[in-house]
């Protein structure tokens, strides 16, 4: 057997119109913290501890993002691990953020939320 070489993730890109302006929405509601700010993009921190970071980047003619449509039924690029799915949930509701129906079966539940700009993302536990 072949041994990894991957230990997990350390960013993803997100297309955004504008990034100081989503970078404050991402601080607000999803409480990420900026690191990096310039004009093209700004990198922030998921949470403290967390190795993992978004990019936000500024996109002409932005679109959001669109995965292709699948016999999966996955449709978003991206899926966060929530510390409880129930509350933040809640919470994302409260902050007014556009959230999708929480989903799944057993011990595996997800919804969908969008930023902004309409980008899908996700929340699995």
């Amino acid at each position: 057997m072949t041994q990894p070489l991957l230990k997990g993730m350390e960013g993803a890109f997100i297309p955004v119109t504008d990034p100081a302006k989503s970078a404050k929405w991402y601080e607000d509601k999803l409480g990420c913290k900026p690191l990096y700010e310039e004009e093209q993009a700004v990198t922030m921190k998921l949470a403290e501890g967390s190795q993992t970071v978004i990019t936000l980047v500024r996109t002409p003619n932005h679109k959001p993002m669109e995965f292709p449509g699948n016999g999966f039924g996955v449709g978003k690029y991206y899926n966060f691990i929530p510390l409880d799915i129930d509350e933040t949930y809640k919470l994302l509701i409260e902050r007014g953020v556009e959230v999708n129906s929480i989903g799944g079966e057993g011990t595996t539940r997800y919804f969908t939320f969008y930023d902004p700009d309409g980008n899908p993302l996700g929340c699995c536990n």
